[in-house]
């Protein structure tokens, strides 16, 4: 493939700042449930993946379900991703986008430990030392406030496995998100469906034009980072792919403290900090490799 390294970093970097500015989308839907956000995003991202895959991925998806035989393990992968963009949802509705940026924070480490406890990977010395800085910032913060941040090392965990189970699936993206997609929203609908009294509790029956609007646009945004990632990181190599990462959670954290006003405390700092050296250690392992 040849590559294009100036569009390559150009389509990577958007895509890590659409996810790491998607939390004001999400907050314009603060008067929706994040559960019927959740059904909307997986509706109409699916929508629009039936379009992508019936003109671009016929033949691959036919020839996938005739010889993938791991194709089982999609459940699990869309169970994987549904709850997790549901976690997310739900921190940004309960004011909590710090604990959101944590987990994204924490994330690639958690994908290090299961790359060890699964697959077996051997973890050089500067990693086991940034997986230890990590648990030491995630030890403080719970220390400190007396309860573990469940709701970041939720958002840590569904990620790494998600990015675990769709190793082992080995499928192209788009095709295996509109497989997750159409396998996991009937389970969303009946939650919510049986979360609600009447239908005067959903919102897209009973808001106006611009929430509506935003509930239908949810597909387009949820797509365009997905894109966006697809095609650049093609073009530049893995370890730039891996530093850029940490874009989004850094977004979310400065829209959390600077525009939301979101607490940030001597803790967090301490914390972070600790992730932060554990991260740049990481990150320099990668890059020296």
């Amino acid at each position: 493939m040849k590559h294009h390294p100036f569009k390559g970093y150009f389509y990577t970097f958007l895509s890590y700042l659409c996810w790491g500015i998607l939390p004001i989308y999400w907050k314009l839907l603060k008067q929706v449930s994040p559960l019927e956000i959740l059904v909307h995003r997986i509706f109409w991202t699916l929508i629009i993946l039936l379009f992508i895959n019936a003109v671009r991925y016929r033949v691959y998806l036919s020839d996938t379900f005739r010889h993938n035989k791991n194709l089982k393990y999609i459940l699990l992968s869309a169970l994987m991703i549904g709850t997790n963009w549901f976690l997310f949802i739900y921190a940004i509705s309960i004011n909590r986008i710090l604990d959101a940026s944590l987990g994204y924070y924490i994330n690639p480490l958690v994908s290090v430990l299961l790359g060890v406890l699964v697959l077996r990977e051997k973890l050089p010395r500067e990693q086991k030392i940034s997986v230890f800085l990590a648990f030491l910032g995630v030890l403080y913060l719970a220390l400190n406030y007396g309860r573990l941040p469940l709701l970041s090392l939720a958002l840590a965990v569904t990620f790494a496995l998600y990015s675990l189970i769709r190793k082992k699936i080995n499928l192209k993206a788009i095709p295996a998100l509109m497989l997750e997609a159409a396998l996991v929203l009937p389970l969303f609908l009946v939650i919510f469906f049986n979360s609600v009294q009447s239908f005067t509790e959903i919102a897209f029956l009973n808001s106006d034009f611009r929430t509506v609007s935003l509930l239908i646009f949810s597909g387009i945004v949820t797509l365009v980072p997905l894109l966006l990632f697809g095609q650049g990181v093609t073009m530049i190599p893995l370890k730039s792919v891996g530093f850029l990462q940490y874009i989004s959670p850094t977004f979310m954290l400065l829209i959390g403290t600077l525009i939301y006003n979101e607490p940030f405390t001597t803790t967090h700092l301490i914390s972070f900090s600790f992730i932060w050296l554990a991260l740049g250690l990481y990150t320099y392992s990668v890059i020296k490799r």
